[in-house]
């Protein structure tokens, strides 16, 4: 699937990075006009690559002005699809082969040590666990476009709008749970993984609980109200 134009992939590429959002955000984003802005949103929605909304299908809603309710849009899974440049192709089949040739235990094997790898490079030099937003920061960095958004006074909420390996988690399920049980281990409290894009949710994310070490983490007091 292509983006039916340089502008169009701009905007997906936008939705992709920011979420849900309406077309007066991504209007002030791009430093475009709200009707150019919902001119492309109408091409890439008859492409099939972008869905409209009433609301924001998750996390807080856009702010909105006076008048009529704006439509909240939001990138199908052709559409994140469209935007995904890694080999995710490959990786599928290399992970058939290695589940009919050595067993499902060598998928769950090399899911365990690729997400326990990624975990560890997100722990700062010299401590042992990283906050949320260190976690969300390095998510970003590896294809993730992940946010943090606080749930009340008692946890926040990780948000994955991306997933490079998407195809491979949604055929091999646990992909998924070695990254949210890798997490747990890097944030030093359990994680809960509550939609998926590879089980064809808006979105991946997970719900972090505050604890002692998170409350007296570098930055969660100070990125998130509570």
């Amino acid at each position: 699937m292509k983006f039916p134009g340089e502008a169009a992939e701009r905007v997906a590429r936008a939705l992709l990075t920011a979420g849900p959002s309406t077309a007066t955000d991504l209007a002030e984003l791009l430093a475009m006009t709200p009707a150019g802005i919902r001119r492309i949103l109408g091409g890439l929605m008859d492409s099939g690559l972008v869905v409209a909304h009433d609301r924001a299908p998750y996390g807080p809603s856009p702010k909105r002005g006076r008048g009529r309710p704006s439509s909240v849009f939001s990138l199908t899974p052709q559409g994140r699809a469209a935007c995904d440049q890694s080999y995710d192709d490959l990786a599928v089949e290399a992970l058939r082969f290695m589940s009919e040739a050595y067993g499902p235990q060598a998928v769950e094997a090399f899911a365990t040590q690729r997400a326990n790898r990624m975990a560890s490079a997100m722990v700062p030099d010299g401590a042992t666990t990283a906050s949320p937003h260190e976690v969300a920061a390095a998510l970003s960095l590896a294809g993730y476009a992940a946010e943090i958004t606080p749930l009340g006074g008692v946890s926040v909420q990780l948000c994955q709008h991306h997933c490079p390996v998407v195809d491979a988690a949604r055929e091999f399920p646990v992909m998924c749970e070695a990254e949210t049980t890798a997490l747990g281990h890097v944030l030093g409290t359990h994680v809960t993984r509550l939609a998926t894009l590879a089980h064809g949710d808006e979105v991946c994310t997970a719900v972090i609980p505050f604890d002692a070490h998170t409350v007296a983490s570098r930055d969660t007091l100070g990125k998130v109200s509570v």
